[in-house]
């Protein structure tokens, strides 16, 4: 016979087990938008197409997983951004898909979004683009191009704008960027930011599947 004690401590301990799993989702799940986490912004958009999992953690890190989507873009930085000394490091498992991971950001007057790409998977985001220089910097050497995007979603809503990019000739994941020399390098090829918005080291994916974890640090 067990003693009726016995029971509700077996019990008690049942719940303590079911409740943890549930509680890690609750922390761990981050909904779509931007906000704040331990000190750093973030923000994580998508299309709607296919499955996107974005997850917060602690500090400047995050963890991504993605299914047959449309588009994404998620990560962790500040905002504003602007001139800072960006470090990161990370995982990032689309080397083989259409997939970026990059410093990414937006200002305003004018409306610009700008890449800063340290490695891409199946796709060179400057195919089809005119190289307007380069620029070296923290240890490596990256192509300059300019495109415009018509008619596209951005941070004030549907519009067109221009796009600066800087994309690394030789991919890593992981190290430092120092984004003022990109914002010189581009202005001396005529390519002039407006007033910064938010900035984050960011995954994106592009019809494509994978996952990504990333911890940024910087000032």
């Amino acid at each position: 016979m067990v003693a009726f004690s016995s029971i509700l401590l077996a019990l008690g301990s049942t719940a303590a087990v079911l409740a943890t799993p549930l509680k890690l989702i609750t922390e761990r799940s981050t909904p779509q938008g931007t906000g704040t986490n331990n000190g750093f912004f973030y923000s994580f958009w998508t299309d709607g197409q296919g499955s996107v999992t974005y997850n917060n953690e602690d500090a400047g890190k995050y963890s991504v997983s993605w299914n047959n989507v449309g588009n994404f873009v998620v990560g962790k930085g500040w905002n504003p951004g602007g001139a800072k000394v960006v470090n990161y490091n990370g995982t990032w498992n689309a080397a083989n898909v259409n997939s970026y991971v990059s410093l990414y950001g937006w200002t305003k007057d004018p409306l610009i979004e700008y890449y800063i790409v340290e490695s891409y998977g199946s796709y060179n985001p400057s195919s089809g683009t005119t190289k307007k220089g380069t620029v070296t910097s923290d240890g490596g050497t990256y192509d300059i191009y300019q495109t415009t995007r018509t008619n596209q979603p951005s941070i004030i809503g549907t519009s067109t704008f221009q796009q600066f990019w800087s994309v690394r000739q030789v991919k890593r994941v992981g190290g430092t960027v120092t984004t003022q020399n990109h914002f010189d390098a581009w202005a001396k090829a005529g390519q002039k930011l407006g007033t910064h918005d938010y900035m984050i080291l960011a995954t994106e994916g592009y019809h494509s599947s994978g996952s990504a974890s990333i911890q940024v640090a910087g000032p």
